[in-house]
């Protein structure tokens, strides 16, 4: 994951296609979408990562 502010990832630009791996990338159509329905900039950050790795999860 690295150091990306998963607070950010709602706004990141998304891949053309879904990878559809076993743990999705962070601009993967699919892990934006979810960030966005969750709405993590109202989050804490030890809610936002744990948001983050949920949606990252296939």
């Amino acid at each position: 994951m690295g150091k990306t502010n998963p607070a950010k990832v709602a706004q990141l630009k998304p891949k053309k296609k879904c990878c559809k791996k076993s743990t999705r990338c962070l601009r993967c159509p699919v892990v934006i979408h979810r960030m966005k329905k969750v709405d993590a900039d109202q989050l804490s950050k030890k809610a936002a990562n744990k948001a983050l790795k949920k949606a990252r999860a296939a």
